[in-house]
């Protein structure tokens, strides 16, 4: 029986996918759960449009993060921090605070985004920003005592 489904669902695809599973399954579990839809021909034809739909989105989308990633990239901030006098951070640098400097420079990115190892003293590093799936930026970013 061919169904759409309706979430990504794990050894079978993602959403919006046309697949063939055998009648049973789909009748007696997909279905009743909500999980797809039988693939009708009119249901077909609104899976062509949704998805025409989202690949324009999905392009609006990556021009946007493209764009913000050539803006990132390249950028410096400053990061103040509480130390010892031998320079190591009382505590640690967080995303939290990453976002924050971003956030001043103009830029709205989210601190689940941002990766980076630990930074436990005064120096200069590097972080990650996911934009979107495979749209990166990195920041460099300096911590200095405060």
């Amino acid at each position: 029986m061919e169904v759409i489904l309706k979430q990504d669902i794990a050894k079978l695809g993602l959403k919006d996918d046309l697949i063939v599973v055998k009648n049973g399954y789909a009748i007696n579990y997909l279905i009743p759960k909500g999980l797809v839809v039988q693939a009708t021909p009119n249901a077909k034809v609104v899976l062509a449009e949704n998805k025409k739909q989202q690949a324009h989105k999905e392009q609006k989308i990556r021009e946007e993060a493209q764009q913000t990633s050539e803006k990132l990239n390249g950028l410096k901030l400053t990061i103040g921090a509480k130390t010892s006098t031998t320079g190591k951070i009382f505590g640690s640098i967080t995303t939290i605070q990453i976002a924050e400097e971003l956030q001043k420079k103009g830029f709205e990115i989210d601190k689940k985004k941002i990766e980076f190892s630990s930074v436990k003293e005064i120096g200069t590093y590097k972080a990650k920003i996911n934009l979107y799936r495979d749209i990166k930026a990195e920041v460099e970013f300096e911590v200095v005592s405060e």
